[in-house]
């Protein structure tokens, strides 16, 4: 019985030690790409994909869940830039990914609840035929 339980031990011992060997370089990897993440996730910027459209002195950020007023910044103005080769109509919503500071602070200028700043233009993609999300206004 004795020898049982002894062996029993051992072969337990063995297979932990056998799973930690195998787990620690996959720790070391993860701690590495967990670095690089909060490195640039630690700046306070959001990353935001969504469409964009500037029109008429606003402009306005349309996600999945929200909608956002966007600050007019030279960052936003670089960005409108990019979106014109899009563009068939001044109103047309380009699709974007974007990284911004988020702010629900009251302004006098934007009147939506969330507003965002633009840091940094990460892609603008080209929108598909089958998504024509014109704004059409007056008629």
């Amino acid at each position: 019985m004795k020898k049982t339980l002894l062996i029993a031990l051992i072969s337990v011992a063995f297979s932990n030690c056998k799973n930690e060997a195998k787990s620690n370089p996959l720790e070391d990897n993860t701690s590495a790409n967990v670095t690089e993440r909060t490195a640039k996730q630690g700046d306070g910027l959001t990353l935001l994909k969504g469409e964009f459209v500037y029109y008429d002195g606003a402009a306005v950020l349309q996600t999945h869940a929200d909608i956002y007023g966007v600050f007019i910044t030279d960052k936003m103005h670089e960005l409108n830039k990019l979106v014109q080769q899009y563009k068939t109509a001044p109103t047309d919503m380009i699709p974007v990914e974007i990284r911004g500071r988020i702010t629900d602070k009251k302004d006098d200028k934007i009147l939506w609840e969330h507003k965002v700043e633009i840091k940094e233009i990460l892609n603008v993609f080209e929108p598909k035929k089958e998504d024509n999300n014109v704004v059409e206004l007056g008629s």
